[in-house]
C-alpha cells in the first residue's frame, strides 16, 4: 500500500522556486541549505496519525481513482512534491501518460475520465477550493449519485487528506523529486 507519507530529511536546493525558507544567499554554484524543520521528527505522533488517516481513507477504493484525486489536489494546492510523487504513483499503477497529462484539464477532457472519475475530480475541486465558495449542492449530489455512502465518506476523507500532506509538504519546503517517503 502506498500512502502520503512524505520525506522529511534535510535537502539541498539549487534555488529553486518555492524554495522559500532557504538559509542565507545562493552561493557561486546556486546553492542554500535548507533550514525547514522535519515534520516527522519534530512530531512523531502527529505524523503517524497522518499516515493512518491516509490508509483508512483509501480503503475500498480504486487506487486509480486515488491518484486521481492526489494529483488534482496537488495541482491546485501547487504542490509539486506530492504531484510527482503521485504522477510517479500512477504510472507504477499502470495509468496513462494521456489521462495524466488530461487530470489539470479534465474538463475540457471529460472523453479521457468516467462519469464517477468526473464526480470525483469535481468534489476534489470543491473540497480543495471550499474557502472560493463551499462544496456546492449539485457538485456534492453528483458525488453521491456515483458513490455509496461508504465511498463517499472515503473520498472525502482522502481528500482532506492529500490537502493535508499537501499543506505539510509547502509548509515544509519540499523539493519535487528529491528524497524518499518515511
Amino acid at each position: 500500500m502506498t500512502t502520503n507519507a512524505i520525506d522529511t530529511t534535510t535537502t539541498s536546493s539549487a534555488g529553486s522556486a518555492g524554495s522559500a525558507g532557504s538559509a542565507g544567499s545562493a552561493g557561486s554554484a546556486g546553492t542554500a541549505e535548507r533550514t525547514r524543520l522535519d515534520f516527522a521528527k519534530s512530531a512523531p505522533k502527529v505524523f503517524r496519525a497522518l499516515i493512518g488517516f491516509d490508509a483508512a481513507a483509501r480503503e475500498g477504493l480504486d487506487p486509480a481513482l486515488v491518484e486521481l484525486i492526489q494529483i488534482r489536489a496537488s495541482h491546485l494546492n501547487h504542490c509539486a512534491y506530492c504531484l510527482h510523487m503521485h504522477t510517479n504513483d500512477a504510472r507504477k499503477a499502470g495509468e496513462s501518460e494521456d489521462r495524466l497529462h488530461m487530470v489539470a484539464v479534465w474538463h475540457e477532457a471529460r472523453h479521457f475520465f468516467s462519469e464517477k472519475e468526473q464526480a470525483a475530480l469535481a468534489l476534489t475541486e470543491a473540497v480543495t477550493l471550499v474557502a472560493d465558495g463551499g462544496v456546492p449542492d449539485e457538485v456534492y449530489a453528483r458525488a453521491a449519485a456515483h458513490f455509496d455512502e461508504q465511498e463517499l465518506a472515503h473520498v472525502i476523507a482522502l481528500i482532506l487528506t492529500i490537502n493535508t500532506w499537501n499543506r505539510v509538504a509547502l509548509s515544509t519546503g519540499k523539493v519535487a523529486g528529491t528524497g524518499e517517503r518515511r
